[in-house]
C-alpha cells in the first residue's frame, strides 16, 4: 500500500485478530494476505500488545483530555505566530533597503 496509509481502528483490530488467529503464517505472509506492509503490521501488533489488545486511535479532535486539546490548540497558534512573524521579517527586509 502507498505511504501515510490510514487504517480504521476495527481493520488494525481485525489485523491483530488475524495474526493471533494465524500463528503458523510468518508476519510476511500475513501482511502479503492482508496486502498492508510488514511495518504496518508489526506496528499494529506492537500497538496491541502495549494497550492489553486494545488498539488506541488518535485522530483530528480525538484528545485524552481537556487539557491535551488545550495544549494542541496553543501549540497550533504558536507555529502560525511563529510564521506570521517570520513574514513581517521578510518584509521588513524588503521594504527596509
Amino acid at each position: 500500500m502507498a505511504k501515510d496509509t490510514k487504517y480504521s481502528q476495527q481493520f488494525k483490530e481485525d489485523v491483530v485478530q488475524y495474526r493471533l488467529d494465524h500463528p503458523e503464517l510468518s508476519l510476511c505472509k500475513i501482511a502479503d494476505n492482508l496486502r498492508i506492509s510488514e511495518s504496518a503490521l508489526k506496528n499494529c501488533m506492537k500497538a496491541a500488545k502495549d494497550h492489553e489488545r486494545s488498539i488506541p486511535t488518535r485522530g483530528s479532535g480525538n484528545y485524552t483530555s481537556d487539557e491535551a486539546k488545550e495544549i494542541a490548540r496553543l501549540q497550533r497558534e504558536l507555529r502560525d505566530t511563529k510564521d506570521a512573524l517570520e513574514v513581517l521579517k521578510k518584509a521588513i527586509g524588503i521594504l527596509g533597503n
